[in-house]
């Protein structure tokens, strides 16, 4: 173990990470030193393809001078001024006006930033209850989330996310929150039934527990376009239109957490553009500065921004805000990340490459005696392992099966993540190409076959 590794395992409290495991060395380590393009390379000098875009994040590859010279010169210009009490900076007006009239879906008035998914999720259910206080319902304070969503790691954010680890031992679930079904057509549809059948039982059920909690306690349902850490699960035929008409019906407003499937993701410029969702607030991060800097944005309707601003002549200033809201580097980046975006067309690529990148997966895993599933749209997909395809029986949860695969990939040189128990997700930067594609089908190949013969002979 080098000093560097030591250090790192003494000192650096890790997310997302077994402490313990870490600690003494049972979980191997990654010191990541450089990035080009899709690939990334560790301090021991291995190279890999990111096949997951650091978490779905650095959309236009690493390494790109642009950006890193358009932040240095704001830099050295202006580093940092709060934004609070009506001030602002040349970025930050720049990238509202932008992300209004071009990448937001239509009907948005206003944004307000953050630095993270999760800060940005907070201010949502902030902003709803705030809402609801000023129109005088202040019994309308639940909001509906989905099980095996993944809305933040906060508080409300914790409790909003429907995956049991942000749960456990964190007392995050309280009572404003609600759980519906996620709409996974493949894992949890009767069998023999259709996409739109599946499609008006999820939408039964959500209808069951609005009128079961009372419509006028519940102010807003969240989620995410596509589901993205709870499996990689496309919605199933008409789910959208379909629980928009429930929501309509009870006056319940609709947070779409494009902090996944946003700016490219999902080959449309948004989750929202490509199923049809018209919200009434929009949560943006990760693809927004591809990760050059951390930043996210809350975007609020021109219903939403009216009753807000009305209410200010009553109640005054809202005291909601954070320390780096519209910092200046965060703009910046994102203005040049944007510019990138748009002039190489990479909303386009995700779309082309992405279907033939999930072609060429079913195409070679399609029959493999442990998959039962491949999925996916734009540059966002998943393989889903199961003992038994034909009867959808999946394999003992400790066996943490997709984790022996991700780890071969790594072996391999290839950088994908495991998802529950038994998901291998995959999400390349989308500078992607063709070539990329088939050099990703080929290392994750090559790990399947490290690992599952094995398994296939073991059931």
């Amino acid at each position: 173990m080098t000093s560097l590794e030591q250090s790192d395992r003494r000192h650096f409290f890790h997310p997302g990470t077994h402490a313990y495991d870490h600690a003494t060395g049972a979980l191997k380590g990654l010191i990541i030193s450089e990035g080009r393009g899709i690939h990334l390379t560790d301090v021991e000098g291995r190279e890999y393809i990111d096949g997951f875009s650091g978490l779905y994040c650095v959309n236009v590859g690493y390494g790109r001078e642009e950006i890193a010279e358009r932040m240095a010169e704001q830099c050295r210009r202006l580093s940092y001024y709060h934004t609070y009490v009506g001030t602002s900076n040349e970025p930050v007006i720049e990238l509202s006006q932008r992300l209004i009239e071009q990448w937001a879906p239509p009907g948005m008035a206003k944004v307000f930033y953050g630095m993270s998914g999760s800060d940005a999720n907070e201010t949502q259910i902030k902003l709803v209850w705030y809402y609801n206080n000023i129109l005088g319902r202040k019994n309308r304070k639940k909001i509906i989330a989905r099980e095996r969503a993944y809305h933040g790691s906060g508080i409300v954010t914790g409790a909003l996310t429907g995956l049991p680890v942000y749960h456990a031992n964190f007392d995050c679930p309280f009572d404003r929150v609600l759980r519906t079904l996620c709409p996974d057509y493949y894992r949890d549809a009767e069998p023999g039934i259709s996409e739109s059948d599946f499609t008006a039982h999820c939408v039964a059920e959500l209808e069951a527990l609005i009128q079961r909690e009372g419509p006028d306690t519940i102010a807003a349902f969240i989620a995410e376009p596509m589901n993205g850490t709870g499996g990689i699960v496309p919605p199933p035929a008409g789910y959208w239109p379909a629980v928009q008409a429930v929501l309509r019906r009870h006056d319940i407003l609709l947070i779409a957490d494009e902090v996944v499937c946003g700016f490219g993701r999902l080959g449309a410029r948004t989750g929202c553009e490509r199923f049809g969702i018209e919200p009434d607030l929009v949560t943006f991060a990760k693809g927004l500065t591809s990760a050059y800097a951390p930043l996210s944005a809350v975007a609020v309707s021109e219903g939403f921004w009216d009753v807000l601003m009305s209410g200010s002549r009553e109640h005054g200033m809202m005291g909601h805000g954070w320390t780096y809201s519209g910092h200046p580097l965060g703009a910046v980046a994102a203005l040049a990340n944007l510019d990138i975006m748009e002039r190489e067309r990479l909303v386009e690529n995700a779309d082309h490459v992405g279907g033939y990148l999930l072609e060429r997966l079913r195409a070679s895993f399609g029959d493999h005696p442990a998959v039962g599933d491949i999925r996916g749209i734009g540059m966002l997909m998943a393989i889903q392992l199961m003992q038994d395809p034909a009867t959808r029986t999946p394999f003992p949860a400790q066996r943490r099966i997709n984790a022996n695969v991700v780890d071969a990939a790594r072996e391999q040189g290839l950088l994908v993540r495991a998802l529950g128990t038994d998901i291998v997700g995959f999400a390349p930067p989308l500078i992607t190409t063709r070539q990329d594609a088939d050099e990703i089908v080929t290392r994750i190949a090559a790990a399947f076959e490290d690992v599952l013969p094995r398994v296939v002979a073991a059931k």
